[in-house]
């Protein structure tokens, strides 16, 4: 009788079980809820804290970014500009004699997409740049008169208006003409402008006749001369606000206007959705993340990100000066497109939705058990908004950083 078979069966078995990996009950029951939750659903999940991943769900699959575009805008424009960047709004002429302007009174604008006359409603939870400061300034300068036109400088961005991936209603109903030269939010009753940086050339006509200032040429829209000299300027809310209210709100015109301000920010002027695009695109791989990028709002049903790159990008924004200007920026429960969802914890993150069910949400959750900020990204197609919730609420409640930094997929 062979003595030693018993052992030699116990040994090939505890071989093939440690070859296989733990059985499924050693697996936390949190990340077997989390299993659960997500069977059944085409997403992929990735968790992370403190750059070690906690739960991991096809992490590495290419899927529609939606909104969580606007996130990685964020991220970009404040590693470029900074989040207490001011962008300015200025007046200049070829010159002035006695207070009298000869030629035309050039208005040039850098980007702000929260430039305002003063008449529409005030939604930004900030307040706006008004055309009417600027007029006043204009004033403060000594200049009486205009004998040429007031002229709005194109030039800084293109006009282009479209995105591979676009369907073809988002210019007219989703995206207003992302210019250089903005006003209130580039829309009108029933519509958007085709031209408002003559509408701005004209609203700041009409302030500065309010004040007195005689302005005898027409409102127009041309590329500036060289050489100009400034009379004036405004400055908008920091970045951090314009990009809070566009997180919050979703905005898909702040987002293309600040996503032109970045690419002339990288690659100089004009401006160009493409450029933008591009800009997002190498500075994620520069990151070591790739993505498909198309434009700047994520209203490109083509554009990709994985949940491990996001939350890659997420993670190492923590090391950056302006990483919790990032996520205090971010909408947390109750707030803008986080109306009604999330109530009761500490979450700061981004939405995002396309018509053929394209859903996303990423950001950061704080560990009840750990007291730390979790990285999280889930994108999906046709995951309902409350099984984002519910799995987000399970990592808050239960999840644990692992004693090793080693990756659970």
């Amino acid at each position: 009788m062979d003595r030693s078979r018993p052992l030699r069966v116990a040994i090939a078995a505890a071989i093939f079980v440690s070859l296989l990996g733990a059985p499924a009950s050693a697996r936390p029951a949190w990340k077997l809820r989390l299993d659960r939750i997500v069977s059944g659903y085409d997403a992929g999940v990735a968790v992370a804290d403190q750059g070690r991943t906690l739960y991991a769900h096809q992490p590495r699959a290419m899927r529609a970014a939606a909104s969580n575009q606007k996130l990685v805008l964020t991220m970009a424009l404040f590693d470029e500009l900074g989040p207490s960047a001011r962008l300015a709004t200025r007046v200049a002429t070829s010159g002035a004699e006695g207070g009298v302007v000869e030629d035309d009174l050039w208005i040039l604008g850098s980007g702000d997409p929260a430039l305002s006359s003063g008449g529409a409603p005030n939604r930004l939870g900030f307040a706006p740049t008004r055309i009417s400061l600027l007029a006043r300034r204009i004033a403060a300068a000594g200049i009486e008169r205009v004998d040429g036109r007031v002229v709005a400088g194109t030039g800084f961005f293109a006009r282009d208006w479209d995105a591979p991936g676009w369907q073809p209603y988002v210019p007219a109903r989703f995206a207003p003409l992302p210019s250089v030269l903005t006003i209130d939010g580039n829309a009108v009753a029933g519509g958007h402008l085709d031209d408002p940086e003559r509408r701005v050339a004209r609203t700041l006509a009409s302030e500065l006749r309010a004040l007195g200032i005689e302005v005898r040429g027409a409102a127009v829209g041309h590329r500036p001369p060289g050489r100009l000299r400034r009379v004036g300027a405004v400055h908008s809310a920091p970045l951090r606000r314009l990009t809070g209210y566009m997180n919050r709100e979703s905005s898909n015109f702040f987002a293309e206007v600040l996503g032109k301000r970045l690419a002339v920010e990288v690659a100089g002027p004009p401006g160009t959705i493409a450029g933008a695009a591009r800009a997002l695109r190498d500075w994620a791989r520069d990151r070591d993340v790739r993505v498909a990028s198309f434009d700047a709002s994520g209203l490109s049903y083509r554009d990709r990100i994985s949940p491990l790159g996001m939350v890659r990008l997420l993670d190492a924004s923590e090391d950056e000066p302006w990483g919790r200007a990032l996520r205090t920026g971010l909408p947390g429960p109750g707030r803008g497109t986080l109306s009604g969802r999330l109530a009761g914890l500490e979450v700061r993150a981004k939405t995002g939705t396309h018509f053929n069910g394209d859903s996303a949400l990423s950001g950061w959750v704080r560990l009840r058990r750990s007291g730390s900020w979790a990285e999280f990204s889930i994108l999906s197609v046709g995951m309902p908004k409350w099984v984002e919730d519910e799995i987000v609420r399970t990592v808050a409640r239960f999840a644990r950083a692992p004693r090793a930094a080693a990756a659970d997929e």
